[in-house]
């Protein structure tokens, strides 16, 4: 391999980490990140994946009798997320993210209309709540309507209350 080849190869290899270095997201500023970098362990994440899963599961089931029924059936839980303020290990907030539509056809021209619509509903926690405490509460098939620690309320009574009617 001449001295050439080297220093191409090498030049390209510097370039690339350059190029993976400036797509790399950078980290916010300030204390609050996502629950899930919060949460110490692996077998913790792994287990809030779990949990945001079970509340698109516990959501699809009651959707039909009760929140897709009204002016926009075209109702999905998209996602839920709460911030923790790193040093303390508190949670700032917590929201149940919806995304929801309803389409007509345009008996004119055949177009479809879509009036689209989304709701950030956020959970009714207790102050000094931690990441672990909360995470720990959820952890079962039936988060929606499970009593989040001090307050005796649910992700459920969030939606009803005051979110998606």
């Amino acid at each position: 391999m001449s001295i050439r080849s080297i220093i191409q190869r090498a030049t390209c290899a510097l370039a690339a980490l350059f190029v993976l270095g400036m797509a790399a997201p950078a980290k916010a500023a300030g204390p609050y990140v996502d629950i899930w970098d919060a949460l110490p362990t692996w077998q913790q994440q792994d287990g809030w994946l779990d949990t945001a899963y079970w509340l698109k599961v516990n959501f699809n089931d009651i959707c039909g009798d009760t929140f897709c029924e009204g002016e926009y059936p075209n109702l999905e839980a998209l996602s839920y997320r709460c911030s923790v303020d790193s040093a303390s290990g508190t949670v700032g907030e917590c929201v149940f993210i919806f995304a929801a539509s309803q389409e007509t056809v345009s008996p004119s021209d055949g177009r479809i209309i879509a009036e689209p619509r989304n709701w950030q509903c956020a959970t009714p926690l207790a102050p000094g709540t931690t990441a672990a405490e909360l995470a720990q509460a959820l952890s079962n098939t039936n988060p929606l309507f499970t009593p989040l620690p001090r307050t005796g309320k649910t992700i459920y009574d969030s939606l009803t209350d005051h979110c998606l009617y």
